[in-house]
């Protein structure tokens, strides 16, 4: 099953804080918290993809 519209919103809500914290961190942090924030970002990035991933299974296996 797809995210709900909400669920997606408040994802793209979050990666675009999350950019902006990259941002700032890009020049008053070290470079190991930079590598964390990025990972969180990369972290929605690929449940979003797992879950369309999802929805072509469960659409293959209805049909099949």
């Amino acid at each position: 099953m797809a995210l709900s519209q909400q669920t997606l919103d408040y994802l793209l809500e979050a990666e675009g804080s999350i950019r902006s914290a990259i941002k700032s961190a890009a020049t008053n942090e070290k470079p190991l918290i930079i590598t964390q924030i990025s990972k969180l970002l990369y972290d929605i990035d690929s449940m979003k993809e797992f879950e369309n991933l999802m929805d072509v299974v469960e659409k293959h296996q209805s049909e099949g």
